[in-house]
């Protein structure tokens, strides 16, 4: 466990380790839950589609493409929950294939109505 004080601005580190130096590594969801093993009952999104879903959500610069940082202010889920746990996605492309996905960033896809 990680202690931290509510709101204290906390900073996130993803590492791919892989022997192709030719991968970069992109954030694309991330949730968190009261619950180590159900990220569907009781979410909190911080980001989706590589967009912030909390105003506190960040991404920062990182040193080197196989390298993905980010951040956001510490909350709880109410009192009765003692521990929050986070579930990333990331997503793993070819180094400066800039019309994948990872470089494409925040990617808000909206529903059409069947009417429209």
């Amino acid at each position: 466990p990680y202690y931290v004080d509510m709101d204290q601005n906390l900073f996130l580190q993803a590492s791919l380790h892989s022997s192709d130096q030719n991968l970069t590594v992109f954030v694309d969801t991330c949730v968190a839950s009261p619950n180590s093993s159900d990220f569907r009952t009781l979410v909190y999104e911080l980001s989706k589609s590589g967009c912030a879903s909390d105003s506190t959500y960040s991404l920062h610069p990182s040193p080197r493409s196989d390298i993905a940082r980010f951040g956001f202010n510490a909350f709880s889920f109410v009192n009765r929950f003692p521990s929050v746990f986070l579930r990333c996605e990331l997503l793993v492309c070819r180094y400066r294939d800039y019309p994948s996905r990872c470089y494409q960033g925040c990617v808000s896809r909206f529903r059409r109505n069947a009417d429209s």
